[in-house]
């Protein structure tokens, strides 16, 4: 079953309870494939993988050096914020991870690709808004579990993670 994620370059460097959350999004994958119950939104299949994602960036930025011991181990850190490039000015130099990924991971293809992947497989699934109504069929739930693997890809191909 997880084979083909274990050849994934960044598998030894996740937590444990981080491969889990992995392996449950791609264990309901192939478990919901196979039913005849359709669904108006597979947005379920994608929330282990989202929460990982959220863990695997957490441990990036840190061992990065991009976030301080408060961020990492404290309850106010969030990663949409430090993340979006949009983030107001008076903030950016404090909060803003995006800008420091452009410097460490050389240019904005990185923070570009783990925004996207965090605002399509984390944000707009999981809120609720009047007139917007952010279902994802399951080709789209198998789509977004692929982008977040691809985006954790890409980390390690643009940086150079510290080694614990």
């Amino acid at each position: 079953m997880s084979s083909s994620l274990e050849k994934h370059i960044w598998w030894s460097y996740i937590h444990a309870d981080l491969k889990d959350l992995i392996k449950e999004s791609y264990f309901l994958i192939n478990k919901v494939e196979g039913w005849d119950a359709k669904f108006h939104d597979y947005a379920f299949v994608i929330f282990p993988a989202a929460k990982a994602y959220e863990g695997f960036l957490k441990t990036f930025f840190y061992d990065m050096g991009l976030i301080s011991d408060d961020d990492y181990f404290g309850k106010r850190f969030r990663i949409g914020k430090a993340l979006n490039p949009s983030l107001e000015e008076n903030l950016r130099e404090k909060e803003s991870v995006y800008d420091r990924l452009i410097n460490a991971c050389g240019g904005k293809e990185l923070p570009n690709e783990l925004w996207e992947t965090w605002k399509e497989g984390r944000n707009l699934l999981f809120h609720w808004f009047p007139n917007e109504k952010n279902v994802i069929d399951f080709d789209e739930a198998k789509r977004i579990f692929q982008k977040i693997l691809m985006a954790m890809d890409l980390a390690f191909a643009r940086c150079k993670i510290p080694q614990k």
